[in-house]
């Protein structure tokens, strides 16, 4: 397994699917990206998801190794900036790789004071 964190706002929402799956992409929305740092997620959520949605979420999940293996990790800028981009139309797979829950580790925003999901 590898754990990954993804920087969400509050309209992905991932509570319908009981925090098992991330919700389809939109059309303008090729590839999901999940990110290997937790400070890197920090990073997103804080200053780009606040912005622009008010509130940005921390979300942090396991993924089965051998799914993760059909992809390259991508640099996004530095060395520490690092990602997975999974085509939007194998999210259903990536989604049925994912063991166990999706956790929200750090909550951002206007919706600071909803408490985070403890181990």
């Amino acid at each position: 397994m590898v754990t990954l964190w993804r920087p969400v706002g509050p309209k992905e929402l991932i509570e319908k699917s009981g925090m098992r799956a991330f919700p389809p992409r939109l059309p303008e929305q090729p590839i999901f990206y999940p990110v290997l740092s937790e400070a890197y997620a920090v990073q997103i959520a804080r200053d780009w998801n606040v912005p622009a949605n008010g509130s940005g979420f921390v979300t942090r999940f396991d993924v089965l190794k051998d799914f993760l293996d059909r992809y390259q990790i991508e640099r996004a800028g530095s060395k520490a900036l690092r990602e997975y981009w999974i085509p939007a139309e194998d999210l259903p797979e990536f989604n049925r790789a994912i063991v166990g829950g999706i956790k929200v580790t750090a909550v951002f925003g206007k919706d600071a004071n909803q408490p985070t999901v403890e181990e």
